[in-house]
């Protein structure tokens, strides 16, 4: 039985470098029996966390605002699998991908049991490139319940949208999906 694999691309522009390897993760997962969606986060109104702590005064499970966010946490306590992706800037994860995990606030203790995958892309190809950027997932993975880190695919040296696509990062990011 396959699993619910889920993709959550923060990349700012679709088809760019992060997004292209979402689709070939996606296609892999797919290719292997499992059930997999990628989310363009661009595509939806995610608006900042702005403290006013409904989520945990009021209602445990749900966010005052009214935007794209509920669809997104349904989606994530049903997946078995979370992708992760972001281009890095400054040596860490996008701003949509940091407004994203900041609106988790709402649901995160019914995160449990996920496994979860990391698609970095940078224009530095140096492996400490992406030590910033994996420290914000990781604090998110803190405050998780039993979550595993099961994988990273870190692309470095692509920086101009379709740098990826002459580079063995595109079998890599397939692979990772189809052997999930």
């Amino acid at each position: 039985m396959g699993k619910n694999v889920l993709i959550i691309s923060s990349s700012p522009r679709k088809g760019g470098n992060s997004d292209t390897l979402c689709d070939k993760f996606l296609k892999g997962a797919i290719d292997a029996g499992n059930v997999a969606e990628k989310i363009f986060l661009k595509d939806k109104k995610i608006n900042y966390c702005t403290g006013c702590g409904y989520c945990n005064t009021v209602d445990y499970t749900s966010c005052s605002q009214n935007d794209d966010m509920k669809e997104i946490l349904d989606k994530m306590q049903n997946a078995d699998i979370i992708v992760f992706a972001t281009p890095i800037y400054f040596y860490t994860i996008s701003g949509q991908m940091k407004t994203f995990i900041d609106r988790l606030c709402a649901r995160y203790t019914r995160i449990k049991n996920k496994e979860f995958y990391y698609i970095l892309t940078a224009a530095a190809s140096g492996k400490d490139s992406i030590n910033f950027a994996l420290g914000e997932f990781r604090g998110l993975m803190a405050c998780l319940n039993n979550p595993t880190q099961k994988g990273v695919l870190f692309a470095g040296g692509v920086w101009q949208k379709n740098d990826v696509l002459t580079t063995d990062y595109l079998i890599q990011a397939y692979n990772m999906g189809k052997n999930i």
